[in-house]
């Protein structure tokens, strides 16, 4: 049995966003050797996120403390290599950890994992973008994706820290007042809006999301034919 680890630690590299009519993209994540500082990057909007040398350049959507470093399993990676028929070489959805030995995906909202002196904790997952579309350039991308329910999770940072590639990634936090994964949580957001009241009520969640959630979940009970 695969011992969790991270495989690799990714840094962005400015690149042009034809995609979302942005000036540039960092999406393009490369494998950094070392050593790399872990921060709370602070709220959303700045552009600023976790993993020193990054940063999100869709400051309305990406970045902040929720979603500071994005994680992804080189297992998964595996699975849409055979899908795609294409290399994917880690950081290739751009993420920051690539982790191999654990199901990121089944990770429960609010779980922590200790990484090299780096404390984290999911929040929230990925939800694809039109950028992420426009970089794999496969057609039908969005919808193969949301329906496979392979998101990663973002994470955000409770201890700083540094980490590199070869740690070890330990669970030391496992939620036990609910079983919401990030691939159900996921779905809930995307394609099983019935599951959506199991969300209303994760501490875990980004405030946005919660607030959102329960704005819609207001709309549908009072919906005539709720």
């Amino acid at each position: 049995m695969t011992v969790p680890q991270v495989l690799s630690v990714n840094i962005g590299r400015p690149r042009p966003n034809p995609w979302k009519r942005l000036p540039s993209t960092g999406i393009d994540k490369r494998p950094v050797t070392g050593r790399v500082a872990v921060t709370a990057p602070g709220p959303k909007g700045t552009g600023a996120v976790g993993l020193a040398g990054d940063r999100a350049h869709d400051v309305r959507n990406h970045g902040g403390d929720h979603q500071a470093v994005y994680a992804y399993a080189r297992e998964d990676l595996d699975h849409w290599e055979r899908e795609l028929d294409r290399t994917l070489t880690p950081g290739a959805f751009g993420e920051n950890l690539t982790t191999t030995g654990i199901d990121v995906n089944e990770a429960l909202i609010g779980e922590r994992w200790r990484i090299g002196s780096v404390l984290l904790e999911v929040s929230c997952p990925r939800i694809p973008c039109a950028t992420f579309a426009g970089w794999l350039d496969v057609e039908g991308w969005l919808r193969t994706f949301t329906r496979a329910a392979r998101p990663g999770p973002y994470l955000r940072v409770v201890e700083p820290g540094d980490l590199g590639a070869g740690d070890g990634l330990d669970v030391e936090f496992r939620p036990r007042d609910h079983q919401v994964s990030v691939a159900r949580c996921f779905r809930a957001l995307t394609t099983e809006p019935e599951l959506l009241p199991l969300l209303a009520d994760l501490a875990a969640l980004p405030p946005e999301d919660r607030q959102a959630i329960r704005r819609r979940l207001a709309r549908d009970t009072t919906r005539p034919n709720a």
